[in-house]
């Protein structure tokens, strides 16, 4: 095969390689591990793969040999249509463990798709029905046609707006609904969308840029020179992220309107309890009837101990309580003045010192402390701790606080 190695052909091809290396370790885990979202991540880094093919073929020799510049010519190596929906849906595949892509989700692929199929016909017309160029203006790649290149541009903007968007939301839920908001928050997702977000701003201002300069194609390869350094950035933190096994994540922006519906005021005769947990005693004259939903939550942290339960949810608390998501929220919000997540790790911490001080626990470190206590990650134990006591698990433990 021709090539001629270069420095700029040589620097895309390892970041090209790499690529393609992370698309099939992606695609192997997601399908031994029935992983959609690493399948779709598959899919992503393969197309970026291809989108900085041209460049480094070409700066390999491939426009100025045949038959390479006719396969360059007639071969669509630029998805960046499919850029937009396939990280949108790798954020809904990793925040719901349980999704799967639907009828409605492939119309996302249909502007891809059509660009395919558009290829497929300039081939068929020009080299095997007519022989020569004529869909073709046969002097430049169509891949780089101007109106193709807005028109990936603005979709991937607009799901770059609507990823943020989602993330946004996914993050309000994981403190509303899960008490480990931490691990479930998926933190490196932030940076990760970060790189998307420069990913975006570098693609579109190359576009505009094109309007009022004439680019040299030289000055250009630095735009994916760029690009291949930041997707290559994305495949390592997505990659190399694993999430926590058995993590069960359910979120759907729908989720959040439960938050937002009209409350189901149930009153419920208060019954005189001994509450092992001290919280707020009073609430406002307008909210009394939450007395007795605190004394009942209380009593249930006290005597069930439901906070030991790594994955608990306030929709399972809520199920349990007899009531739902909404009413206990407020009732959490308003009595307790925390959070649901903030409520479950401080009765972690308050177990956590009481495991501390048990002599069947001296000789455990503090992590397996932790998992008893109902945390499922070192990084939010130590997290929770010292927002709690203001001292580090280990100091607390050396009995640096009386």
């Amino acid at each position: 095969m021709h090539f001629e190695f270069g420095l700029r052909s040589s620097l895309l091809l390892i970041f090209f390689t790499h690529l393609i290396v992370y698309a099939i370790l992606s695609w192997k885990r997601g399908i031994t591990e029935g992983r959609l979202s690493d399948q779709l991540l598959g899919a992503f880094l393969l197309s970026s793969a291809l989108f900085i093919f041209p460049w480094m073929s070409g700066f390999a020799g491939w426009y100025d040999t045949q038959p390479y510049r006719e396969i360059l010519f007639y071969t669509p190596f630029i998805h960046a249509l499919f850029f937009g929906p396939l990280l949108y849906l790798y954020l809904k595949s990793l925040t719901n463990t349980g999704y799967q892509i639907k009828k409605n989700d492939y119309y996302h692929f249909i502007p891809g798709v059509l660009y395919m199929l558009w290829s497929i016909i300039v081939v068929v017309v020009d080299k095997l029905w007519i022989g020569h160029y004529y869909l073709m203006n046969g002097r430049t790649d169509p891949d780089f046609d101007k109106w193709y290149s807005i028109t990936w541009s603005v979709s991937i903007l607009a799901y770059l707006a609507l990823s943020i968007r989602y993330y946004l939301q996914y993050r309000i839920f994981t403190y509303l609904e899960f008490s480990f908001a931490d691990v479930a928050g998926f933190k490196w997702l932030r940076n990760f969308l970060y790189a998307f977000t420069l990913l975006t701003a570098l693609l579109v201002s190359e576009q505009i840029l094109s309007f009022f300069i004439q680019l040299e194609y030289v000055r250009s390869w630095y735009y994916f020179f760029a690009f291949a350094i930041i997707t290559y950035y994305m495949a390592i933190s997505a990659y190399h992220a694993n999430p926590v096994k058995g993590l069960k994540l359910n979120f759907e922006p729908d989720l959040l309107l439960h938050y937002q519906q009209p409350l189901r005021l149930e009153m419920q005769t208060p019954t005189t309890i001994d509450i092992a947990y001290t919280a707020v005693d009073t609430v406002a004259p307008d909210n009394e009837w939450m007395n007795s939903w605190k004394e009942k939550l209380t009593n249930m942290i006290a005597t069930e101990r439901v906070y030991i339960e790594p994955e608990l949810t306030i929709t399972e608390l809520a199920k349990k309580m007899g009531t739902n998501a909404s009413l206990l929220s407020k009732v959490i919000n308003t009595c307790f003045e925390m959070s649901f997540n903030d409520l479950i790790n401080k009765c972690r911490v308050e177990e956590a010192i009481r495991l501390m001080g048990d002599a069947r626990y001296k000789n455990l470190n503090l992590l397996a402390i932790a998992f008893d206590a109902g945390f499922n990650s070192k990084s939010t134990f130590n997290r929770a701790f010292k927002k709690i006591t203001g001292k580090n698990p280990k100091d607390y433990q050396a009995g640096d606080v009386v």
